[in-house]
């Protein structure tokens, strides 16, 4: 088995399992050195931790990038936020 999460030897599999209809999940995922659970959760469209946005988080990206601009303009200009300013913000 792989040391860690290597999603290009998932990727090659799935692929290998495309275009070969009759290639197993388990003999593919054996060829490939990839746990089978694990392609069969990419098989049926599951994407990796990697790629799901924490449930933790309570911004979007772009509202965090906004709010950043937000903070790096007023410092520019010699008011830094206070962190209460901040909070309400982002709320």
């Amino acid at each position: 088995m792989p040391h860690k999460n290597d999603e290009s030897q998932i990727v090659s599999a799935i692929q290998a399992m495309q275009s070969d209809p009759k290639l197993r999940l388990r003999v593919a995922a054996r060829i490939y050195s990839v746990d089978h659970r694990k392609l069969g959760r990419r098989l049926e469209g599951v994407p990796s931790r990697r790629d799901i946005q924490a449930n933790s988080r309570k911004l979007t990206t772009l509202e965090e990038l906004v709010l950043v601009q937000y903070i790096l303009d007023l410092a520019a200009k010699g008011f830094p936020p206070q962190l209460s300013v901040v909070e309400d913000m982002a709320n």
